[in-house]
């Protein structure tokens, strides 16, 4: 049995959701725990009652020591501390023999299968940001990505996850000091500290806005494709991470990347099937009628929508506008 957790609150609840119909679809024996961080998501992620989720609330979840850091730490950075602390609570309270923590801004073009495979003997995986040269964070925010993460629920994992945990209690901030970044720092030296780590090596598992520039993307059989730069190694894409993926609008949720817009006409491939889950995941929350406020982006952040999902007359209007100011703006750009 394949298990996974991911936490998110009512901000992020269309991204969560979208990377549980992404997932299911290529899993679809796989279990998610979802840790719903606000009361908003807590409801309505308790009224759609997923097929293969399990949802835990706050309550369940935050001990004494967690609720003793929270006051000290931003919202960012007490979801931060809480990473290693969701998937022990999964491994204990569920008594789980793994575990795959997932960022909830993934999104699953294939199993993810492939790559719990390469754990083999270990005890604990662990994924590369892969930097392209021009967008290299590794001295700041750290060689490996907290973004899926599998523990086994044996010594040399609840040992590792352990002192994570204990480490992020301790330090879990978004500034860089001492060598530490977030909960996401402490993973640089885990191959020297640590017995039982293994680097994830399919470029599939990982491909993110800081590393697209080293691929091409391209579809065959159905299936979204990577392409090396370096040596033209080809290879299925297993996940993306939707990193800064800032949404306009529901009608054409145009892009914009971690570190500038996309231009790259096969980075597009990604982005069309992401919005398509984007589109699933709000319209799962309309048939419930839940009242959701959607905080909509414009470039150049001077124009900040926010709308109630009662509100489609506002909407239309919006699109209209956005697709208006996207025609008078090509022109000028010519």
């Amino acid at each position: 049995m394949i298990n996974f957790c991911t936490y998110f609150d009512s901000n992020y609840l269309l991204r969560g959701l979208a990377m549980y119909y992404s997932l299911i679809k290529h899993c679809p024996d796989c279990y998610l725990y979802i840790f719903a961080f606000d009361d908003k998501c807590l409801k309505t992620l308790l009224i759609l009652n997923l097929p293969r989720v399990i949802v835990i609330s706050l309550e369940k979840f935050e001990d004494k020591q967690l609720l003793s850091v929270k006051p000290t730490r931003s919202k960012a950075e007490y979801c931060w501390t809480c990473t290693p602390s969701t998937i022990l609570y999964c491994l204990k309270k569920f008594n789980l023999e793994s575990c795959t923590y997932l960022d909830a801004d993934l999104m699953f073009f294939d199993s993810p299968q492939i790559l719990l495979n390469e754990l083999g003997n270990d005890s604990v995986l662990i994924t590369e940001h892969r930097y392209h040269p021009e967008h290299d964070k590794t001295s700041y925010s750290g060689k490996y990505c907290v973004q899926f993460m599998t523990f086994k629920n044996n010594s040399m994992g609840l040992k590792v996850l352990t002192w994570w945990r204990e480490s992020c209690l301790d330090w879990c901030y978004a500034r860089f000091e001492d060598g530490k970044f977030g909960d996401q720092k402490y993973l640089d030296d885990w191959l020297k500290r640590f017995e039982g780590i293994k680097v994830l090596q399919n470029h599939g598992g990982g491909v993110a806005p800081w590393n697209v520039l080293n691929y091409d993307f391209f579809t065959k059989n159905n299936f979204l494709y990577g392409r090396r730069i370096n040596n033209h190694e080809e290879f299925k894409i297993i996940f993306f991470h939707f990193h800064h993926t800032n949404i306009y609008n529901l009608f054409n949720l145009i892009k914009a990347t971690y570190f500038e817009p996309v231009n790259k006409p096969s980075e597009l491939l990604a982005y069309r099937y992401y919005e398509k889950y984007l589109r699933l995941a709000y319209k799962t929350i309309k048939q419930i009628k839940i009242s959701l406020d959607i905080n909509f982006d414009k470039k150049s952040d001077y124009l900040f929508i926010t709308l109630k999902e009662k509100s489609p007359a506002i909407v239309k209007k919006i699109y209209r506008y956005i697709k208006y100011a996207q025609k008078t703006n090509s022109g000028n750009k010519k």
